[in-house]
């Protein structure tokens, strides 16, 4: 129950006593039974969030945000949506690249609830359902993928990865704002043959520039030396 409800309630609770103890016990008892309908049908919506009302089982309305009423008994508040920017993280563990690499990644999405009737009739649980399809996309989007893409092009594939989300969850009343892939980790083997190529490459570079120079002053025309005057041996 919201602060206001809870004062209105409190407030005409003590009204109905005093009224019923004063000697209008009709007054006090008709109080009474509105602070307790008060109780039931005066609802608070905070700026962010939906209520989705149902009536008898069947869609009524979404309220929020702000003071709203529903009938007691008859109405039924399904679902409070949040509708700000959630984070969700998630994983892939030993998930094969296409050039058959296992790798584990780690990645976040950043996700709101743009329909909040959507979100709470068209699926049981939103939230799990953003981690499993976070999870699957990853895993696919991986698999799809060269080692060298994911290291090096990790924008590219952020991209990719949000789309995919973004389509798997539109039904549900859901906007992927952005995804980030914040790891990938590839097995310590490899890491250290990337490593030696990379060291080998580095090398092989140098000798080329080394061997480049070499030629280059090999090829630099050499000045004529000047003739040295004839030395003289005289005799003691």
């Amino acid at each position: 129950m919201n602060p206001i409800t809870t004062l209105v309630t409190v407030a005409l609770g003590a009204i109905g006593a005093l009224v019923f103890v004063s000697g209008q016990p009709v007054a006090g008892i008709v109080l009474g039974i509105l602070a307790a309908l008060t109780a039931f049908a005066l609802k608070m919506a905070n700026n962010w969030e939906r209520f989705v009302i149902l009536r008898a089982g069947k869609l009524s309305s979404v309220k929020g945000p702000g003071l709203f009423l529903i009938i007691p008994v008859l109405d039924s508040v399904t679902a409070v949506i949040d509708e700000r920017i959630q984070t969700t993280g998630f994983n892939a563990e030993q998930a094969l690249t296409r050039d058959t690499v296992p790798v584990n990644v780690d990645a976040i999405v950043f996700w709101h609830v743009h329909d909040a009737q959507s979100a709470a009739l068209n699926i049981t649980n939103y939230r799990e359902a953003i981690d499993r399809v976070a999870q699957t996309s990853l895993r696919e989007t991986i698999g799809s993928s060269m080692l060298s893409e994911l290291l090096s092009e990790r924008k590219a594939a952020d991209e990719v990865l949000r789309t995919e989300i973004a389509r798997k969850t539109a039904d549900w009343g859901i906007s992927v704002n952005s995804v980030e892939i914040r790891d990938v980790a590839i097995p310590v083997a490899l890491q250290d043959a990337m490593s030696r190529q990379a060291q080998a490459e580095r090398e092989k570079q140098a000798r080329v520039i080394l061997g480049s120079a070499e030629a280059a002053i090999a090829a630099k025309p050499r000045r004529p030396m000047a003739a040295m005057p004839p030395r003289c041996i005289c005799a003691p």
